[in-house]
């Protein structure tokens, strides 16, 4: 028989990127919040998305030790390392927990790894911030994985804020863990999306998580004020239509950001935003 089952999600606040430029009003650029999903068992524990800096990690690893779970996995949805660096440090504190992947998101994780993109963006946005090292981490079919008999299915929903990314399903929970598939009041993060092409993907990506009609979604990114709630699918959906709505028409990034900001004045981090555009809308 299935024992019970229970999630807790802990979301790291937005800290500060070094080397880039301000957003136009001269505020700094600032990092999302990032969110890691603890599923827990009577016993074991699997950790969804670890976040990304060795203090953030730290936190994630406290948390899971306080919770008295022997953790047994750690799941990564997608390549971006905001979402898996931790697992490096979390990995070595908890010896039994198994880092598991798809393998596109295994292929991602590489290059995100490499020592020459490290520095040049993660060592360099984040200076002595990202933990060192790497992981191994084990390929993961579609038929999923268990902990105490329930059972976590990968979904995988293409290109959304990156290529090869994934949701993490738990039947049982009715819970739909989205990484950044979905986002809880946050500017999304388009600056890999090439446009219409990519939103479009992104667009079929949030019909699959629709489908599955959970009753709970956690975001990738977001506001630590908001709930799981499964109308974050829609909210996202509205802000890429919009989004791939002004794209057309905008005269440049300016126009871009503006016209966006005034559509969604209270999601936070417009620095995401500002990223989109100027490389959606390259200086002539």
């Amino acid at each position: 028989m299935n024992r019970a089952l229970s999630y807790e999600v802990s979301v790291t606040p937005q800290i500060p990127q070094s080397g880039r430029g301000p957003l136009p009003d001269g505020s700094r650029r600032m990092w999302s919040p990032i969110s890691s999903t603890l599923i827990s068992g009577e016993r074991d524990a699997v950790l969804v998305d670890p976040p990304m800096t060795s203090e953030q990690a730290a936190a994630v690893g406290d948390r899971i030790a306080a919770s008295g779970k022997r953790l047994v996995a750690i799941y990564v949805t997608h390549g971006h390392g905001d979402h898996w660096f931790g697992a490096i440090p979390l990995a070595e504190r908890f010896p039994g927990a198994e880092v598991r992947a798809t393998p596109g998101t295994i292929g991602l994780m590489a290059a995100q790894a490499a020592p020459s993109y490290r520095a040049s963006f993660w060592d360099l946005v984040f200076p002595g911030q990202i933990p060192q090292g790497t992981v191994e981490a084990v390929p993961v079919g579609p038929e999923g994985f268990e902990v105490e008999g329930h059972r976590l299915v990968p979904i995988e929903t293409g290109h959304t804020d990156t290529d090869a990314t994934t949701m993490l399903h738990v039947p049982d929970l009715d819970l739909l863990v989205a990484g950044d598939t979905v986002y809880n009041g946050v500017h999304l993060y388009l600056t890999e999306s090439g446009g219409l092409p990519g939103i479009d993907s992104w667009l079929a990506a949030l019909d699959i998580a629709e489908r599955l009609a959970p009753r709970a979604v956690v975001a990738g990114h977001k506001d630590p004020r908001s709930p799981d709630a499964p109308r974050q699918i829609e909210e996202t959906r509205r802000y890429l239509q919009d989004a791939r709505r002004l794209l057309p028409a905008a005269s440049g990034a300016q126009d871009f950001y503006d016209a966006m900001l005034a559509l969604h004045p209270d999601r936070i981090n417009p620095g995401a935003l500002w990223g989109a555009a100027i490389t959606l809308f390259p200086a002539q």
